[in-house]
């Protein structure tokens, strides 16, 4: 027979809309295959998927919206080599 004991219930680690959006953001990048794309195309890409995601995320505000389009932008772009990145920190070195 149960004794009484008092359980209670952890909350649930779920991730917040705005996560759930970033994540499904970086999904459809990959799978669209958006990265490497040229950057007309790549816009054109984001101003058709940005109010799909703003209406599949009600929850999230303009501004989230706005950070989410930002992140989904830099993810989309070509890693860069480490030739450019070194090249680049001596350019600034320089200066």
């Amino acid at each position: 027979m149960n004794k009484g004991r008092n359980r209670t219930r952890r909350p649930s680690n779920e991730p917040s809309p705005k996560d759930q959006a970033r994540d499904e953001l970086f999904q459809h990048i990959i799978s669209c295959g958006v990265v490497g794309c040229d950057p007309e195309h790549q816009r054109e890409w984001f101003d058709e998927t940005m109010p799909y995601l703003a209406e599949r995320f009600f929850e999230l505000s303009a501004v989230d919206i706005a950070e989410l389009r930002t992140l989904g932008e830099r993810f989309a772009q070509p890693p860069r080599s480490a030739a450019s990145v070194s090249a680049g920190n001596d350019a600034v070195a320089t200066a």
